[in-house]
């Protein structure tokens, strides 16, 4: 008896290319979906504060209010952008909806030296201005911010373990205590981190160690052999860092048009060996600085207490 034998078929090309661009065709039309879901899971509180810094009231935004799909005729935002930056300082861009440039700008992409993406994906172009992927806050145009769309941040978390006299670990409940730098900002008078706005063309890396060094460590008085003495401590004390968060920042100087994201990283001093000799000084935007223990409920600038938290849960210490 002669078996029958049934031939193998392969997927023709075009099943396969057919498959691939219906892949494509799916994955960007899911795409609004996944970012919409994910503005949904995040609400602004210290972007819809009643008084923005220097006394501009906003338009009341309450909670129910806050997301755009909720239709809300009634919504009358403040118009402020703040004069230091319709002076047009190499930081800020042209205000847009007045004086549209020669070379419009390229929101969504990088511009240049000048990363206008967004963490949260594809952001709304509404009127040739961006608008807050998260929600309302109040307040259109520019405010304290000198970029239309995302603003974008680096945050360095520089982080200890508590140790007492003997040079041992302080431990509460069984778990070790964690101090991280912190600097009290000379705007609002609340402790942050020592972080600070990514310059076009700078890198996130590039960025953390400057803000440390100018904020933490007064690095902008130094020598110039001080410079070189602080610039050699940093990139040691930066060899390793993890990332704890990159997105959206709930920040009091946020609009309707324009938004702080960031990038924040975690470098931690684990035998203590690094940081100890560190001699921290406030300079820059800062009025003071100091070794903090981290601790729950205690206040701190627009997100940071967010990140604070990741951190926490990331070196499993007392909280």
């Amino acid at each position: 008896v002669r078996a029958k034998i049934t031939p193998y078929t392969t997927p023709s090309y075009m099943s396969l290319i057919f498959t691939i661009l219906l892949i494509y065709m799916l994955s960007r039309i899911l795409q609004p979906l996944r970012m919409a879901s994910t503005s949904a899971s995040i609400i602004h509180y210290k972007a819809r504060t009643d008084e923005y810094q220097g006394g501009v009231k906003r338009f009341p935004v309450p909670d129910d209010k806050v997301f755009w799909n909720v239709s809300w005729s009634e919504y009358s935002p403040v118009d402020y952008t703040a004069p230091p930056v319709l002076k047009n300082p190499v930081w800020a861009d042209p205000d847009i909806r007045t004086s549209p440039p020669e070379n419009p700008l390229k929101f969504n992409e990088l511009d240049g030296k000048i990363n206008r993406r967004s963490f949260m994906g594809d952001y709304t172009i509404i009127d040739g201005v961006p608008q807050n992927p998260v929600g309302r806050t109040g307040m259109i145009g520019r405010g304290l911010l000198g970029k239309w769309g995302p603003n974008h941040a680096a945050d360095p978390i520089v982080t200890r373990w508590k140790r007492d006299k003997s040079g041992e670990k302080i431990l509460r409940d069984g778990k070790p205590v964690l101090e991280f730098v912190a600097v009290k900002r000379k705007d609002t008078g609340e402790w942050a981190l020592p972080g600070g706005m990514v310059e076009a063309g700078d890198t996130v890396s590039a960025t953390l160690k400057k803000e440390f060094g100018e904020e933490a460590m007064n690095s902008l008085e130094a020598t110039d052999e001080e410079k070189k003495q602080i610039k050699a401590k940093i990139d040691e004390m930066f060899k390793q860092g993890e990332q704890i968060y990159a997105g959206y920042v709930d920040d009091p100087r946020n609009t309707d048009n324009a938004w702080m994201e960031t990038v924040a990283m975690n470098f931690h001093d684990e035998t203590g060996d690094s940081f100890q000799k560190v001699k921290l000084q406030a300079g820059d935007d800062a009025g003071d600085v100091a070794w903090t223990e981290a601790k729950a409920g205690m206040k701190l600038y627009a997100s940071h207490i967010n990140f604070i938290e990741e951190v926490v849960a990331l070196r499993k210490v007392v909280w």
